[in-house]
């Protein structure tokens, strides 16, 4: 591997909390000269919306070792690149982030810390690593095919304006619906482990899990929507609000996930969940809502045209066996 122009080594090493203010602005960089991450089931701490709070809440989620699962790239008392690891041993995979900073490619760093990510996969049991980028990042497709990855599946990023948005139609499914409360974390678990079982890329969540997505500084309990039968959650639809980020149409929102018991799927709920979801972020200021949804789910695609979604790019998952 090169030294740097003024023949300083790069040492590869795991993260330190001494680092936790210089790993903060090359988050922010990356996130500004390249958001290489649409964060679809994810937003933190990468997804237009990067902070020191949110930094620390993600080095703090569940299942997660910033000392063993972020690799960093020093020279000279400076950061200048890193990999984070995100666990997904239940379905086999690591979800892997890595950004090198441009005056420091072409070194042989990314080679360097996919070496670390795979050894530490390997002490986990993973099976595969996999990277999630736009589907125009021609410099993200180039490195990762050098470093022998494969692209393995396509997801749709969809958009809505929602000037275009207006609900005029009554709840035609007649179940109830109300916003999440405190205390119902444990129930939010059991629905969206059933709506999302055996689907690709799926993790079943714990109410650990759950506990802490909910509590992120940038969400509220206000932003989930439950539908229920008597006392069974039977779907949901969870919304985000992109804090700070306005346009000259509004505030940016997302939906984050929305989904259906499947024993309940056919009625109309999943569609009624979604307006009730638009309709929050709209009375909150939101111009512009975001989704992502997997290319090969055509029936979730069609109601998101019928609604007024347009694609607007896409995102490629890419992979590489562990061993």
């Amino acid at each position: 591997m090169q030294p740097t122009r003024d023949g300083r080594p790069y040492i590869i090493r795991n993260y330190q909390p001494g680092d936790f203010r210089q790993y903060i602005h090359l988050s922010i960089e990356a996130e500004e000269r390249e958001p290489l991450n649409i964060e679809a089931e994810e937003r933190e701490p990468s997804g237009h919306a990067v902070s020191a709070k949110l930094v620390a809440q993600w080095l703090r989620r569940p299942g997660y070792s910033p000392g063993e699962d972020l690799f960093l790239v020093e020279t000279g008392g400076e950061i200048v690149a890193y990999l984070d690891m995100e666990p997904e041993v239940p379905i086999g995979r690591i979800i892997l982030r890595c950004w090198v900073h441009p005056v420091h490619r072409r070194r042989g760093l990314a080679t360097r810390l996919l070496g670390g990510a795979l050894r530490r996969a390997r002490e986990l049991g993973a099976g595969v690593v996999q990277v999630k980028i736009f589907e125009d990042n021609v410099v993200a497709r180039t490195a990762l095919s050098r470093l022998g990855f494969q692209c393995i599946r396509q997801q749709l990023e969809l958009r809505l304006d929602m000037a275009r948005f207006e609900r005029r139609e009554t709840n035609r499914s007649g179940v109830e619906c109300r916003h999440l409360q405190c205390g119902e974390e444990d129930k939010l678990t059991e629905v969206q482990n059933r709506c999302f079982a055996g689907q690709w890329g799926y993790k079943p969540n714990t109410v650990e899990e759950i506990a802490y997505k909910t509590n992120l500084g940038n969400r509220s309990l206000q932003d989930i929507l439950i539908a229920s039968d008597g006392g069974r959650v039977i779907g949901y639809c969870w919304t985000e609000i992109i804090n700070g980020e306005r346009t000259a149409v509004g505030r940016r929102g997302r939906i984050f996930m929305l989904g259906t018991d499947p024993d309940y799927r056919g009625r109309g709920i999943g569609r009624e969940l979604l307006l009730r979801g638009l309709t929050y972020l709209k009375s909150n200021g939101v111009g512009t809502v975001d989704l992502s949804v997997d290319s090969e789910n055509t029936i979730a695609h069609a109601l998101y045209r019928e609604i007024g979604f347009e694609v607007r790019t896409s995102s490629l998952w890419y992979e590489r066996p562990v061993s």
